[in-house]
């Protein structure tokens, strides 16, 4: 028994992003040196104490989903941040919070509007 897929899932293209990171693994692996302006990847390990952090949410039960943008202390700590660190003031509602580029511009941060 097959599984039918709809046409527009059939149509779906793999992420050039992805598809750039991929050849420059390949490149790499085959002693190329080559700088990649794909995916996002940090270079160094996630840093001991995020890692710790991210353990104790866990164990804390904070493993379900957030609002979209970010929860609100989150966004309260980047707003706090951006002041302490660049003399900025920001509200909540002008911070939005995603996993990256792509899926901001689909969830909407397009909608954000630039200050004045």
């Amino acid at each position: 028994m097959g599984i039918d897929i709809s046409k527009r899932a059939t149509e779906i293209k793999q992420s050039a992003t992805l598809a750039i990171t991929a050849k420059v693994k390949e490149l790499r692996s085959e002693g190329v040196d080559v700088i990649g302006f794909g995916a996002g990847e940090p270079d160094f390990d996630t840093p001991g104490n995020v890692k710790e952090a991210g353990i104790e949410s866990i164990k804390n039960g904070f493993t379900k989903y957030t609002p979209v943008g970010g929860t609100a202390e989150l966004k309260e700590a980047i707003t706090e941040r951006i002041k302490l660190d660049y003399g900025i003031e920001y509200s909540s509602a002008e911070v939005m919070v995603s996993c990256g580029a792509k899926h901001a511009l689909q969830c909407g941060a397009g909608g954000l509007q630039p200050r004045r």
